[in-house]
């Protein structure tokens, strides 16, 4: 399975100068926040890939005009070709803008999917803002979330893909790191990752006319 990871600042190849070989063999693209309404249903309209996203801090115009065609992760577990993904959008509350959570309000939105979780673990974890320590920041918007290093901890997720910290903030910022069994991915533009692929699980009961919907995954 192969991804198109993007995030924070759209790629002018895959917008001003789109073609569809620039997307050869990838069976969806992964927004990790930060992006205009009209990207994201530019390249889902142009490449018919199913696209995912979580909320940026940025993305304050969702609510009014949400990405078309697109599928909010935001908070759900869903699964697609075999992987389970968790999506947890926002950053560290910095201010009274809406997508910005403490640290404790974090812990209680991961805590909501427990049973989730424990039902199935998570393969790849897709949030908008980094862990503590692992890609963050000093500033107060772009430090880390310490309770998504106990996820990869407990979890032990093969990527965690985030973006907020735009890698021209420092120089020699690294896009790619190792936490523990996890390689943690900055987004930031655009990244392709690629995974063994796996045979599907079966469609859960009572989720058939939500995937029928989503056509690309389901929400457990």
């Amino acid at each position: 399975m192969k991804l198109l990871v993007i995030s924070d600042a759209p790629d002018q190849g895959l917008w001003d100068y789109f073609s569809k070989e620039k997307l050869q063999g990838a069976d969806a693209i992964i927004s990790c926040g930060d992006l205009p309404s009209s990207y994201l249903t530019f390249l889902v309209t142009m490449s018919n890939r199913p696209l995912f996203y979580v909320h940026g801090n940025h993305d304050t115009r969702y609510e009014q005009q949400p990405p078309e065609g697109c599928d909010c992760i935001d908070g759900r577990v869903i699964e697609f070709k075999g992987y389970r993904i968790l999506g947890l959008g926002g950053c560290m509350k910095y201010n009274s803008s809406v997508h910005q959570y403490t640290e404790r309000q974090m812990r209680w939105r991961i805590a909501k999917l427990g049973r989730a979780l424990r039902r199935g673990g998570v393969d790849i974890l897709i949030t908008h803002a980094p862990s503590q320590g692992v890609g963050d920041m000093d500033d107060a918007c772009h430090q880390g979330f310490a309770c998504f290093k106990r996820l990869m901890d407990r979890f032990k997720p093969r990527y965690h893909l985030h973006g907020h910290v735009h890698l021209q903030y420092a120089p020699g910022f690294p896009r790619v790191r190792e936490y523990g069994d996890t390689t943690v991915v900055n987004a930031s533009g655009k990244y392709f990752i690629e995974l063994p692929d796996r045979p599907c699980a079966p469609r859960p009961k009572g989720c058939l006319r939500r995937w029928a919907a989503r056509r690309s995954g389901h929400e457990y």
